[in-house]
């Protein structure tokens, strides 16, 4: 099995071209997220994108997602290589558990298939780095699936921003927290890479930079637990301080363990702007900007923005463009996030070396497309607990 999937001649690409046709994706997990947004997204992402294969452990979610989506090509991750093969497919979505990402990103990469990965792309820089250098020796593109840069209200919020509508930015504050209530439910597994700094706490760090423009160069954090039986192998709750240059602070708290909340301020010299709902796939975004004592507010409506994703990471596939994100951007976050567990375990604050990430997101980069209905899932619950 090593030697097809070292060989090119075994590449499922190699007999067959992407220029000009719809990109064959293969999505790789079949949980919650998979099944209530990257599944549906592709009817937006038809004008290039279609599923041509799925993998799961689990036959009946395998047999039932493939009747309802039309995808005959259904495997076990025994079968992965023979499944990439089968299927002709160009590219893989992998929406694996964290732990998961290194291994499948690079076994796709060496069948020369292209890698659009869940975040956090990795548990660790080395791993992330692996990521990237597997990408660039089997020469496939990686892009790290960041909706959020292809969304307009987070879009809008830079641009404004960039225009310094506010001023000079100075604070960025930010809540994002949710109540995992599912016991089983794989973000309170600590092997697997849960807890609520990776799965929530990178959506914070992410919009930190890209709001700001620049890379954190220390960084504080604090975790808290109370006691609650959920959380003996994660933390409950953290909150983390980051320091960019030009003496600009950023802070935030994440928690599994309080009420549905997704908002981020910045503050600025002459106003301030707040974005609520700010890092939601499946609500309208509600923006407030302060200037000289006016307040406006505007309301984006809910669109798809796992179809963005698949839309724009399968141009790059046919044109041979570099995706943004791309894996530098995905390592960047890793790298702080690596910093804060430091930081939390010594009780001190740690400094970060300077790294050269990808190219943050740009106000051009908006893709709308429809908000789709929840579909019914398969064995697969949200953090919530509800069915």
């Amino acid at each position: 099995m090593a030697r097809a999937r070292n060989s090119k001649k075994n590449s499922p690409r190699s007999a067959r071209s992407t220029r000009g046709a719809r990109v064959r994706y293969a999505v790789v997990g079949q949980g919650y997220i998979a099944q209530v947004a990257v599944l549906p997204a592709f009817a937006n992402a038809r004008r290039n994108s279609e599923i041509c294969a799925l993998f799961s452990d689990d036959a009946t979610k395998l047999r039932k997602l493939g009747r309802k989506y039309g995808v005959d090509h259904l495997y076990g991750y025994q079968h992965y290589e023979r499944g990439l093969l089968e299927s002709e497919a160009d590219a893989v979505y992998i929406a694996l558990p964290n732990d998961l990402h290194r291994e499948y990103t690079e076994r796709t990469a060496a069948m020369g298939l292209h890698v659009l990965c869940e975040k956090p792309m990795a548990l660790s820089v080395r791993d992330g780095e692996a990521m990237i250098e597997a990408a660039e020796r089997n020469q496939v593109k990686l892009m790290i699936a960041y909706r959020l840069h292809f969304q307009r209200a987070n879009l809008s919020a830079i641009e404004m921003l960039q225009q310094g509508r506010l001023g000079e930015s100075r604070i960025f504050n930010s809540v994002f927290t949710m109540n995992v209530k599912d016991r089983d439910n794989i973000r309170l597994k600590r092997e697997r890479g849960g807890g609520p700094l990776w799965d929530i706490g990178i959506y914070c760090i992410n919009a930190a930079r890209y709001l700001f423009q620049d890379e954190p160069q220390e960084v504080f954090a604090w975790a808290a637990n109370n006691r609650d039986s959920r959380f003996r192998e994660v933390d409950e709750m953290t909150s983390a301080l980051l320091r960019f240059p030009d003496e600009r602070l950023a802070s935030f708290t994440v928690s599994f363990g309080a009420s549905d909340v997704a908002t981020y301020q910045v503050v600025g010299t002459k106003g301030d702007l707040r974005l609520d709902s700010a890092y939601e796939y499946a609500e309208k975004m509600t923006m407030t900007v302060t200037v000289g004592g006016k307040k406006k507010e505007k309301t984006f409506p809910k669109t798809d923005q796992f179809a963005a994703e698949l839309l724009h990471f399968s141009d790059c596939v046919r044109s041979g463009r570099e995706p943004r994100p791309s894996g530098r951007e995905g390592l960047a976050d890793v790298r702080v996030i690596e910093a804060l567990f430091q930081s939390a375990e010594k009780g001190a604050p740690v400094r970060l070396a300077e790294s050269r990430p990808g190219s943050p997101p740009s106000p051009d980069q908006v893709i709308e497309r429809p908000g789709v209905p929840e579909p019914e899932l398969v064995k697969a619950t949200p953090p919530s607990g509800k069915s």
